[in-house]
């Protein structure tokens, strides 16, 4: 009797093991993206002080092909819906930007869509791929048409954030 207790009590910890473990690999991360809130390693004290506009961003990068430890300020238009792992970032003139997250160690809430935020990472200015825009269409749930629309390469910014804080 006492084996089939302990038998018992291993399968029923496994199974939870289990449902967690699948539980936390399905959709961004919760919250609410308010104001202080940060995500990632964190932003540096004066990162707010010394953050420059997209458009900014966009002149130091037709000077020099990659840009390290920078800070950005921008307004998120989207947010990968599959897991949080990219985003997107607009600029005064309506363009925008693509971000992911270093090392894949961190992901954002689908909340930080509408919100300002700071970024702190590196940029350039790269091609992504039509096999990348239309993996990165499935994860934002577009249509297949909209996806099946996808037959050219886009040279664009691509920014790679260490760390993101939500900012007024």
């Amino acid at each position: 009797m006492k084996k089939l207790v302990f038998l018992f009590s291993i399968l029923l910890a496994t199974t939870a093991i289990a449902q967690e473990a699948t539980m936390k690999k399905v959709g961004p991360p919760e919250g609410k993206a308010m104001v202080g809130d940060v995500y990632g390693s964190g932003v540096s004290a004066n990162a707010e002080k010394t953050a420059i506009t997209p458009k900014k961003l966009d002149q130091k990068l037709k000077k020099s092909a990659k840009l390290e430890n920078v800070v950005v300020k921008g307004k998120v238009t989207e947010v990968c819906e599959k897991k949080g792992c990219w985003m997107t970032v607009e600029t005064e003139n309506n363009e925008k930007f693509f971000v992911k997250m270093k090392n894949y160690a961190f992901f954002v809430p689908t909340a930080l869509v509408g919100k300002n935020v700071i970024l702190e990472g590196s940029a350039e200015t790269k091609v992504t791929t039509v096999n990348e825009l239309k993996h990165y269409a499935e994860d934002a749930k577009k249509t297949q048409s909209e996806i099946d629309a996808i037959t050219k390469p886009q040279e664009e910014i691509s920014f790679m954030a260490s760390g993101i804080k939500v900012v007024h």
